[in-house]
């Protein structure tokens, strides 16, 4: 069989990611290459941190995109601020607070492990119970957007918790960049990481990550060598950092940078709360057309994420058939239940370039056509 070009079919990606991809975006990606250490490429770099610096709202000076995705970020901010010595109180409710526990125990520190219901925000009362109990613990990690059940934890009044306790934050920040109120200075995030491909609407394989004075010094002070070369901050800080030369550390993924900068820049643009707002608008749409369908939410609507929806499969339905149904004859994409809601759930994402009133439309059509179908 000869093997010819690859042409993907036009999708309208509403799963937990990636997100529908701009013309602008794809554009910047096919703009010509040049070195990762040309002058050009490094004051692009510079603007990526200015324009990562305001989607984070930050004045860190420790802020980058890593070159590699949100997981790379997750283990960048775990492995750098982490040695076996450390507690780390790690707040569990769904599938990515585990990989946190994962980090951790990979790392061989002590772990204390805080868990709330899957569908459901942390509870603050909880991980204040866990710290009193704990009072030698250092760290506290938690997801702000848990992608797996759609649930919002309130990261304020979290970071605020840890801060009485004198712990470092590491925040999973990876859908709701973006996409919902983040504010990493005003509450107190000292390691926060994120992902390209939701709602920034950029490609995948790029983390945003942020680091705190406090992380950071933290990061300079440690005797034990990061356990990851690649992901040490120490050395990638010296590429992404500095006036003239850069040090050099890999080879950066230089049109996928482009990308990112033309999705930062057009968020800059629309302006962060005005994005935070489109989410938002698109998520009560597409909610009021999914409860007349008779879907039933996973979340309660106070601790609900606008951009990624979490709906239970209604009885009698069968999951494959439908997400099958939508792809085929929707070219419409959603998402199947993860961890715990594997099989009973839907995740429906409005992320990024996705939240638009046409998508929104979209869905609910198609799955009104599949319900007349398959019921």
């Amino acid at each position: 069989m000869a093997i010819q070009s690859f042409n993907p079919p036009q999708r309208t990606l509403m799963g937990p990611g990636p997100s529908d991809v701009s013309q602008r975006v794809l554009a910047a990606l096919a703009r010509p290459t040049i070195g990762h250490l040309d002058p050009a490429f490094i004051g692009m770099m510079d603007e990526v941190k200015q324009l990562l610096q305001y989607a984070f709202q930050t004045s860190n000076s420790n802020t980058m995109a890593i070159s590699a995705p949100g997981s790379a970020g997750m283990e960048a901010c775990f492995v750098n601020l982490i040695t076996p010595e450390d507690t780390v109180v790690v707040c569990r409710n769904g599938v990515f607070g585990a990989r946190m526990i994962e980090n951790v125990n990979r790392i061989g520190a002590k772990l204390v492990i805080v868990d709330s219901p899957w569908g459901r925000a942390v509870d603050p009362q909880l991980l204040e119970d866990a710290l009193h109990k704990n009072p030698q613990a250092n760290f506290v990690a938690f997801v702000h957007a848990e992608t797996s059940t759609g649930a919002r934890s309130d990261a304020k009044t979290l970071c605020e918790i840890a801060k009485r306790h004198q712990c470092l934050t590491i925040v999973d920040a990876v859908t709701s960049l973006g996409g919902n109120e983040l504010r990493v200075d005003d509450w107190g995030i000292d390691a926060v990481y994120s992902g390209s491909q939701k709602c920034l609407s950029c490609v995948p394989g790029i983390s945003p990550v942020s680091f705190s004075e406090q992380a950071s010094e933290v990061i300079s002070n440690r005797t034990l060598p990061v356990q990851s070369w690649f992901l040490d901050q120490s050395l990638v800080m010296g590429y992404w950092s500095g006036t003239g030369k850069r040090a050099y550390h890999h080879t950066a993924p230089v049109n996928s940078l482009y990308a990112l900068h033309e999705s930062l820049l057009m968020l800059q643009q629309e302006g962060l709360e005005n994005s935070w707002a489109r989410h938002q608008k698109q998520h009560d749409a597409l909610a009021n057309g999914l409860t007349k369908l008779g879907l039933e939410f996973i979340v309660p609507e106070s601790e609900r994420l606008p951009q990624l929806n979490s709906v239970y499969i209604p009885k009698g339905i069968d999951d494959a058939k439908v997400r099958q149904f939508l792809l085929q004859e929707y070219n419409l994409e959603i998402g199947a239940g993860l961890g715990q809601f594997a099989g009973q759930a839907w995740r429906i994402g409005l992320m990024g370039f996705t939240a638009r009133s046409e998508n929104v439309a979209l869905c609910l059509a198609a799955l009104e056509s599949a319900f007349t179908k398959f019921k």
